[in-house]
């Protein structure tokens, strides 16, 4: 048997069909165009995007906007916040407000950023305070809630970054 030879014209078709099969395979916005630069490092970036979730959702519990406070949800979460949001104890229930609402402290934790918060919860003439810990992940794209327990972390001492 001969050996076979390539001929130039074969080589410049697969250099030409490179890049166009590699153009998946690269990292991007899903879309298929590259990924928007931050100009944040991926720590920093966290942070950030963990703080907006929660304070979207703080904003949201401020106006007694319980569709806006779940669309800061992970979709797991989505069903148990529909069941108990509006009950007697959520979040939205209808006889609590939310007059103050803040965060004290972004850290990275085991699940994904932990965001602290305290919130005054006021019924009728009472008022008190309630420290929350929401867990913020990243899922593809976007971030969400995955979850929200009592506590919370102290803030840092001052003069620590």
């Amino acid at each position: 048997m001969a050996p076979q030879h390539r001929t130039p014209l074969a080589a410049l078709a697969v250099l030409a069909l490179l890049p166009i099969g590699l153009a998946g395979c690269g990292a991007g916005d899903g879309n298929g165009g590259p990924a928007a630069p931050t100009g944040r490092a991926p720590a920093e970036e966290a942070a950030a995007k963990s703080r907006e979730r929660v304070q979207a959702y703080l904003d949201a519990l401020a106006a007694r906007d319980a569709d806006a406070g779940r669309s800061q949800l992970c979709a797991p979460m989505q069903a148990a916040f529909d069941a108990a949001a509006t009950g007697p104890n959520g979040d939205f229930a209808d006889h609590f407000t939310v007059p103050q609402a803040a965060i004290t402290d972004v850290r990275t934790g085991s699940k994904g950023q932990e965001v602290s918060a305290v919130i005054t919860v006021a019924a009728g003439s009472r008022k008190a305070d309630r420290a929350l810990l929401f867990t913020v992940t990243r899922t593809g794209a976007d971030w969400c809630i995955a979850g929200e327990a009592p506590g919370g972390n102290s803030p840092p001492p001052s003069g620590t970054p």
